[in-house]
């Protein structure tokens, strides 16, 4: 369970400009799954707090728990589920009042079907009613329970996220620039939950970019289900690159990383304003999910082996540095031995900096359950740890070719029992990536130090902060 408030410099602080109501009472929260849902928790948190709700970190000590679920794939239900049930448990045991649960897994079950598994929850909130959480911690304070459920449509207009209450330590966020997708890939239940895409606007985008620069940011992390597809639906045309040029322009905005990048829509303009910029990190989160045309086909990725190989060689070609993390998905139905050889040929070929591989999850509901040559899990788990193993060589070998190179790197705060801080370099987003643990004295989070590189550990470097005195030697 992840612990709240996960600050880097004490107890819980609102953004300057949230206001607070009069003291309604205490609440605990918990969020999982995928930083897009981490921004709606903070925005859920922003509502409470400026409606006089105060969050505590113990559920214990709270008059109700609210629990934001993840609802992707079959593991991130039953965490979900085990959550609510921990949370419940404490209900039944007297340790708190009530139990909110909010968020994807409720969209992905339907209305109805978590109160009947679990009907001791007090009340459901799907994915689009969260700008309503405070109303809903209203009627469960006053003691209603009639209409326990709140789901909202899908938005035809993006939704607001400023004035959230963040969870993310005070030099990085998540910058939710779009909602839902698109795409019809068969494997895929986001639509489903999430809704078509939904453009935020550029001017939108940049007011809640230069509100988190505001509040201490130095590091925008920029998440959409599809971040390539920006502005289709709202401009009529791909706008990533229009919006990356207004973003470069906020004041005290260091790092911009991009994640989510779907495998098309790269324009020319946009890999020239990456790879010209001071600020857009070389740094490309582009989920590939696999090679060989033909599952690829079968996934309905809209894409090819061809048209891959080519856009990966100019991205490499075109942008210096440049640092690629992808995810693929082994043992997809009717995915044969000679096309999954052909994947791991192509991940030692293409040496992917980052990696990630599922193996494939049956998901109820999505077009994949219907096709044929579904596979035993023990293929499925075979084929992950190999192509993981092929992977591992290329990541540690990657490590190892830094050392001895100084980098700037971002400090998240000091490493747990240890004196080394922990930091990461242009090559790291937060939560999935390695870390760098650096030697220091004198160092905070937030703190952007050049790093001298002496060691690699696996997926983690080491590193000595550089000080003028060793430039001069």
């Amino acid at each position: 369970m992840q612990e709240l408030p996960i600050l880097s410099d004490g107890p819980v602080k609102l953004p300057q400009a949230l206001p607070t109501g009069k003291g309604k009472g205490t609440y605990a929260f918990v969020s999982l799954g995928c930083p897009k849902n981490l921004v709606d928790s903070e925005k859920m948190l922003g509502h409470l707090a400026t409606d006089g709700y105060s969050l505590v970190d113990d559920p214990t000590q709270a008059d109700f728990v609210i629990v934001n679920t993840c609802g992707f794939i079959e593991q991130s239900r039953d965490e979900s589920k085990a959550v609510i049930r921990e949370m419940l448990d404490l209900k039944a045991a007297g340790k708190t009042k009530g139990v909110i649960v909010a968020g994807c897994l409720p969209e992905r079950l339907g209305e109805g079907e978590l109160l009947k598994e679990m009907p001791d929850i007090d009340h459901v909130v799907g994915v689009f009613g969260r700008d309503e959480i405070s109303a809903v911690a209203d009627r469960f304070v006053d003691g209603v329970r009639e209409q326990r459920e709140l789901f909202r449509p899908a938005p035809v207009r993006a939704m607001d996220d400023t004035a959230r209450l963040r969870m993310t330590p005070q030099h990085y966020a998540y910058l939710k620039i779009s909602e839902g997708c698109d795409r019809t890939c068969t494997f895929c239940s986001i639509p489903q939950m999430r809704g078509k895409h939904v453009t935020k606007p550029i001017e939108m985008v940049v007011k809640e970019a230069q509100e988190l620069a505001d509040d201490g940011v130095r590091e925008l992390i920029l998440v959409a289900q599809d971040t390539t597809y920006y502005g289709m639906d709202y401009y009529g045309e791909v706008r990533l690159d229009a919006l990356l040029r207004e973003l470069e322009k906020v004041g005290g905005i260091d790092w911009i990383r991009l994640m989510y990048l779907y495998p098309v829509n790269f324009t020319d303009s946009l890999i020239d304003t990456i790879a010209g910029s001071s600020k857009i990190l070389p740094y490309l989160d582009m989920p590939l999910q696999h090679i060989n045309s033909q599952v690829l086909k079968r996934m309905q990725r809209r894409v090819n082996r061809e048209k891959t190989v080519s856009l990966v060689q100019q991205l490499r070609d075109r942008i210096p540095n440049l640092v690629m993390r992808t995810t693929f998905v082994v043992g997809f139905p009717g995915e044969t031995d000679a096309q999954f050889e052909e994947l791991r040929d192509f991940v030692q070929e293409t040496k992917f900096e980052r990696m990630g591989v599922f193996p494939y999850s049956l998901e109820p509901g999505t077009p994949a359950v219907k096709l044929d040559g579904h596979l035993p899990e023990h293929v499925k788990t075979e084929r992950t740890e190999a192509l993981m193993e092929s992977q591992q060589e290329i990541a540690f070998a990657w490590g190892e070719s830094l050392v001895g190179y100084e980098l700037d790197c971002l400090i998240d705060g000091p490493a747990e029992d240890s004196e080394f801080f922990v930091g990461r370099i242009f090559a790291d987003a937060p939560e999935i990536d390695g870390v760098v643990y650096v030697a220091g004295e004198g160092l905070k989070a937030g703190d952007m130090v050049p790093v001298e590189i002496v060691e690699s550990r696996d997926y983690d470097l080491v590193g000595v902060l550089s000080t003028d005195e060793d430039e001069d030697e």
